[in-house]
């Protein structure tokens, strides 16, 4: 039984975390038998998540689980998609995860109001007598990291326009079709549920994720993926899963 390690479900997510619900849905795709548990960064062998575990094997990172499982199990989740397709699945799994995640994280993040209705929950297991100090030092340590990667560098509009030029890009991409490279998901289209569920996601209050609502029809395609692979949920982020 493979085990997936996750933040669990938030927000009215699947995970609090995109690359979570990326590797959550190829597990749902690849219809393996798996279980979901809280995670531990001591134990991420990555110090990060997701991570699994599989016949006592630790595996973090999406993109390598994703990789695990097509060697070990046999499962292409890309059959049929021709190179140029599979070029454009790489150029958009990347666009998403190494552009579009921080502008998110940033709003999630730096947004004082964002913050006080989100991520700082993940602190109330923290001693109430430290927790505004590890709070204060987290948030620091965000900001460092946002700032070595580059997006933190810019003003909150400049990171709302080039957050909002990957959303364009999905939506232009994605057009009337029922899933990203067609009438069948594919790889790809865990890695862009995963995130344009959490771009839409209404918690957040931003331009960026209001770009991103007014987007019908990645809302409907969210709405499918959801009715397709987490039919126990009526709604995420509130797209319909009927539609």
């Amino acid at each position: 039984m493979i085990t997936l390690y996750g933040s669990g479900p938030n927000f009215g997510l699947p995970d609090a975390s995109p690359f979570v619900t990326k590797a959550e849905t190829l597990l749902r795709m690849s219809k393996l038998p798996f279980e979901k548990a809280l995670m531990s960064f001591s134990k991420a062998p990555k110090g990060k998540i997701p991570y699994i575990e599989d016949d006592g094997q630790l595996l973090g990172d999406s993109t390598l689980i994703r990789w695990h499982l097509e060697k070990k199990y046999g499962i292409d989740f890309d059959q049929g998609l021709s190179a140029e397709q599979l070029a454009i699945s790489w150029a958009f799994e990347k666009m998403a995860e190494d552009n579009l995640y921080w502008a998110s994280v940033y709003f999630r993040w730096m947004i004082d109001a964002n913050f006080r209705k989100g991520p700082v929950n993940f602190f109330k297991d923290v001693p109430a007598p430290v927790r505004p100090v590890v709070v204060s030092m987290i948030r620091r340590r965000l900001r460092k990291t946002l700032h070595g990667q580059g997006l933190g560098r810019h003003s909150a509009d400049e990171i709302t326009a080039i957050g909002i030029r990957s959303i364009e890009a999905m939506a232009a991409y994605l057009g009337d079709k029922p899933f990203f490279m067609g009438n069948t998901p594919a790889g790809i289209d865990a890695t862009m549920f995963a995130f344009a569920v959490s771009a839409i996601c209404p918690l957040f209050e931003s331009e960026l994720q209001r770009a991103a609502a007014s987007h019908d029809n990645l809302r409907r395609y969210v709405g499918r993926m959801t009715a397709r692979f987490y039919p126990e949920l009526q709604e995420i982020a509130g797209c319909q899963s009927a539609a």
